[in-house]
């Protein structure tokens, strides 16, 4: 049996059930039938902020936010009316200092004798849950869009798996195209270099040739037969020295005189000779910008390619067609150019021989139809200005050439024209001839001593530095370019500064690294009349061409 303690002074009272209702940790509100408070606790009050006396008489409506008043009339006083209670309401108090404080009530009615008489009302502080409830919200909605960024990233994921292969197939295929052209290209630079090295040796050697039979022709022949051999020799040479030329074309190695040129003048008055070179069942149409800027080319050269493009167009339309030539300016990567087009409607080109169309002595034509020199020589031409060729073709639908020159805007040099009459002869003087090929050397004192000139040779710079400290004063020094030990240039140098005397540079092609700008130059192979021509611009002495 359990003892009760006596009672004490120190143990705190019983609470009163007044007490009780007062200070309970939630708020208690009665409300009468015409919806006024008609009772409050401390608590309630102490929320709202308003004093018990104030606060009774009031409507219960002005103790809730406009979002809370309209929740109570469409949702708690329509289940109060059919169902007698509504529990677990969350609502919103507003509180005297203006801010809003969210609450989870219950609402019951006070019945008596069957009817209702008020509405009694209990409030649990929800703040904190409603945060939690806020947060639970956030952190749901960011659970969905991590979600979906999921779902979007596993749907790349399939669509990058399921490309995969194909990306990595086209990525190889580029990767070999890019192969086959750094071969192509590395090929086409070893043959050139090649082509070079060889077309150089045929011009040491045809200039001899080609420099004798010139003089045999020159002199009383009076047997027939003799004057046609030596003709027939002698045109054997020319074409051997034009095929020569393509050669050092292809190689990037030929001699050039690059200067700005209108290249639609060119183009358009070359119309009439490409149209006749044709035929009748070929239309050429010409196409060009208006106001083009001039081109930095060589003539002569461009009127080469022309001719040679136009004759390939030719040949590709047996049975007819159109050959347009073009001139338009454009720009490549912020750099003018000019775009000169040779296009036709002919047989068009495989890829395995557009391929091989820029490679030296490559021809579809057929033995004896062409040396297959053409575009290479074009391609070479391209490449020594600066600019570039691009090549299109199909089979059936025609090939288009594409050939771009830089752009320049100053005006075309104007070239006087030298007589073609024969010069007076003087006393020309001494010439110093250097060169270290024997019969170089002596096809072309034969030709000095033709013109005049008293010759002295030498086989190479260092002799030549010999003779002159020797005390001989030559009025020319004519000098080969590429020799053992001293090349002609430093030759050049050394006797203009030393003794004030001029020197013609021969070369077998435009050693542009090699020869200075500035120097008289004359290429290999050449005849009397252009060594004679060479000598004249160089030293305005008078010679019989």
């Amino acid at each position: 049996m359990a003892v009760m303690p006596p009672p004490s002074d120190d143990v705190p009272p019983d609470e009163t059930r007044a007490e009780l209702y007062d200070d309970a940790p939630c708020g208690y509100l009665t409300i009468d039938s015409h919806g006024c408070i008609i009772r409050a606790n401390n608590t309630a009050t102490g929320w709202i902020g308003i004093d018990r006396d104030a606060l009774l008489g009031v409507s219960l409506r002005t103790i809730m936010t406009p979002a809370g008043r309209i929740f109570f009339e469409t949702h708690v006083a329509p289940q109060l009316v059919t169902e007698g209670s509504a529990r677990q309401v969350a609502i919103d108090l507003k509180c005297s200092d203006g801010h809003r404080m969210p609450v989870l009530s219950d609402w019951r009615n006070v019945v008596r004798d069957g009817r209702t008489i008020g509405i009694r009302a209990m409030f649990v502080d929800a703040t904190d849950r409603r945060a939690y409830e806020r947060d639970l919200l956030a952190a749901r909605e960011r659970a969905e869009e991590t979600a979906a960024r999921l779902t979007a990233s596993e749907a790349q994921l399939r669509e990058l798996n399921e490309t995969l292969e194909r990306r990595v197939a086209e990525r190889t295929a580029d990767l070999e195209r890019a192969h086959d052209q750094l071969r192509q290209s590395q090929k086409l630079e070893a043959m050139g270099s090649l082509t070079g090295g060889v077309a150089h040796d045929f011009n040491n050697l045809l200039t001899p040739i080609l420099g004798l039979l010139d003089s045999l022709q020159r002199r009383p022949v009076s047997d027939h037969r003799e004057r046609q051999a030596i003709a027939g020799a002698l045109a054997s040479a020319e074409r051997a020295k034009t095929l020569v030329q393509r050669l050092l074309a292809f190689a990037r190695r030929q001699p050039l005189q690059a200067q700005a040129i209108d290249i639609g003048d060119l183009v358009g008055g070359m119309a009439e000779l490409v149209a006749s070179t044709s035929g009748p069942r070929i239309r050429v149409n010409v196409e060009r910008d208006a106001a083009l800027p001039h081109a930095l080319a060589d003539a002569n050269q461009v009127e080469m390619a022309v001719l040679n493009l136009a004759v390939n167009a030719r040949d590709a339309m047996p049975d007819g067609g159109t050959l347009t030539l073009g001139v338009h300016a454009e720009q490549v990567a912020g750099v003018g150019m000019i775009r000169l087009v040779v296009g036709d409607t002919g047989v068009g080109m495989d890829p395995a021989t557009l391929d091989r169309a820029v490679e030296p002595f490559f021809s579809t034509k057929g033995l004896g139809k062409g040396t297959g020199l053409g575009l290479s020589m074009v391609h070479g031409l391209a490449a020594q200005l600066g600019g570039s060729l691009t090549l299109y073709s199909e089979p059936g639908r025609g090939t288009t050439v594409e050939l771009r020159l830089p752009a320049v805007d100053r005006p075309a040099t104007v070239v006087p024209v030298k007589s073609e009459q024969p010069l007076h002869c003087g006393a020309p003087g001494c010439v110093l001839l250097v060169d270290d090929e024997t019969l170089v050397r002596f096809a072309t004192a034969f030709m000095l001593k033709d013109l005049g000139f008293t010759v002295v040779e030498a086989d190479s710079a260092e002799a030549a530095i010999g003779l002159l400290g020797e005390g001989l004063r030559p009025d020319i020094v004519v000098s080969d370019h590429l020799m053992p030990g001293m090349t002609g240039t430093e030759l050049a140098f050394r006797v203009q500064e030393w003794l004030g005397i001029p020197t013609l540079i021969v070369s077998g092609y435009a050693d542009v690294e090699g020869v200075a700008a500035g120097l008289p130059r004359l290429s290999k192979p050449f005849r009397r009349k252009h060594l004679a021509e060479a000598l004249v611009r160089m030293s305005g002495i008078h010679l019989a061409a």
